[in-house]
């Protein structure tokens, strides 16, 4: 990576991936930052939280500007494919060149949103970019709660301007974000001893995209919990189903791409369960294929367990997450294209006296938001479930008469010869909370061009990290 252009972009973005940042263990990344702002001599402070800003003066000539904010989150989403060999509290990112792309080994990446750190961190130790008075905010934890953001003291940042880096689409320039909320539910587990004289495997789920819960949700792609319970609802309805174990998915704001169940069916259903796999199988790949390509379903016999699920217990469960909603509720009216609000059933998850299901919904309007969210927990209500709910983000709402929108268009069209494309996202984005503690903000968020971000498949374009960088250079001199 040391060899890619721009070199002090990659350079650095390099650095970051040998420093290990879950979400809620940013310690290693601190400490990488604080270390960064000592070499350089730049002025710098930790908020309780862990969040860090970096100051930087401005440029002769500048000076009578108002600053600017660049911004980016420290953690990263951690997954990887089940037969890969990470731990990613100790250790680095194995990262590889494929053409145009930057990819990781079986991993996610990291460049949500290593690469705008390393951007932003890039201009901080640049003796040759003219800006103003420069600050450059880094959050944690924005992956899994947004708690950096949340915690953020409303007197800490000067400028009036800010450049969230945390986009995925070169030459667009967003404007909005959605707010988001999570709803988990929760059923006690009650279990049966496993009947003596049945055969008992284990259902897999594979090879699925996943991908982000927002910016992927309208494309179509498969979601492995949803999958996986409606094979076991179609085996349930023709033999007496038990199961054993259920585990799907990992992060609330990823789609599931694997799972799997351990389950006993009566002996004289081992064989029709294999027919019985493969035309589920055949039904699969008609309805999604053409985009899940990598999609696998696998049986394997286990051991018989010593115990199961209470049947009735069970079929509350296939039921309700059956018929939890998941994907797109509603474009928006007000821009084509966008998703306006939408839920992911995200995981599946069982730690021996709960059975616990994360989902997250997503919308840029508020009410709409809580209506998904309300829908979502009748589904599990109604089959005995317990709901809570997380606090929530704000979404975003697009101020489409900037001075910081002009000059990014302008800026692009100067350099690249295109008209850049403003949008919104139906994603969350720190800006939402920004806005609430320090309402005179003016924001704007942009990127490079990634793809399979929240998956082992994230990876960044090359040539668009050049582009980008160009692009936020001239920004900054423009403004």
């Amino acid at each position: 990576m040391q060899n890619l252009e721009p070199k002090e972009v990659f350079g650095i973005f390099a650095e970051i991936t040998q420093v290990p940042r879950p979400s809620k263990k940013e310690g290693k990344i601190i400490a990488f930052l604080q270390d960064f702002a000592k070499k350089h001599h730049l002025e710098h402070a930790t908020d309780q939280a862990g969040n860090i800003i970096i100051r930087k003066p401005a440029t002769v000539g500048y000076e009578a500007k108002p600053g600017i904010i660049l911004q980016a989150h420290m953690d990263m989403v951690c997954e990887k494919n089940a037969d890969i060999q990470h731990d990613f509290d100790n250790d680095p990112i194995e990262t590889y060149v494929d053409g145009d792309w930057l990819k990781a080994r079986g991993t996610t990446l990291g460049a949500d949103n290593g690469i705008g750190m390393a951007m932003a961190l890039a201009t901080l130790c640049s003796d040759q970019i003219k800006h103003p008075a420069l600050e450059c905010l880094f959050t944690v934890d924005e992956e899994t709660g947004l708690t950096g953001a949340f915690a953020l003291d409303n007197h800490l940042l000067k400028g009036k301007s800010l450049i969230n880096l945390d986009s995925e689409d070169d030459g667009q320039i967003f404007i909005g974000c959605a707010g988001g909320i999570d709803t988990v539910a929760t059923f006690p587990i009650a279990w049966e001893k496993a009947p003596a004289d049945y055969f008992a495997a284990k259902v897999s789920i594979k090879g699925l995209l996943g991908g982000h819960s927002g910016d992927d949700i309208e494309k179509g792609r498969g979601n492995a919990n949803k999958i996986l319970n409606r094979f076991l609802y179609r085996l349930n309805e023709q033999t007496d189903l038990r199961i054993s174990h259920i585990d799907g998915g990992n992060l609330r704001n990823a789609i599931a791409r694997e799972a799997y169940a351990i389950i006993c069916v009566p002996h004289d259903y081992k064989e029709p369960l294999r027919i019985e796999l493969n035309h589920f199988i055949a039904d699969i790949e008609q309805e999604i294929g053409k985009t899940e390509t990598g999609f696998r379903m696998e049986l394997e016999s286990e051991s018989l367990p010593g115990q199961v699920l209470a049947k009735e217990l069970s079929v509350r469960l296939i039921q309700a997450v059956y018929a939890c909603p998941h994907g797109v509720m509603a474009m928006s009216r007000d821009m084509p294209g966008l998703v306006e609000s939408s839920t992911n059933l995200a995981s599946i998850k069982m730690d021996g006296q709960e059975i616990i299901i994360t989902t997250s919904q997503r919308s840029s309007i508020e009410s709409a938001k809580h209506d998904v969210r309300q829908m979502v927990a009748c589904t599990f209500k109604l089959a005995g479930a317990t709901v809570t709910h997380g606090d929530g983000y704000p979404g975003w709402k697009p101020n489409v008469d900037s001075a910081l929108l002009r000059t990014a268009q302008q800026s692009f069209s100067h350099l690249f010869g295109e008209t850049a494309k403003v949008r919104a996202i139906h994603a969350g984005l720190e800006c939402g909370l920004f806005l609430e503690k320090y309402p005179h903000l003016d924001m704007i968020s942009i990127g490079p061009d990634m793809r399979g971000v929240h998956s082992p498949s994230e990876q960044l374009s090359i040539k668009s990290t050049q582009r980008c960088w160009m692009w936020l250079q001239n920004i900054l001199e423009n403004l």
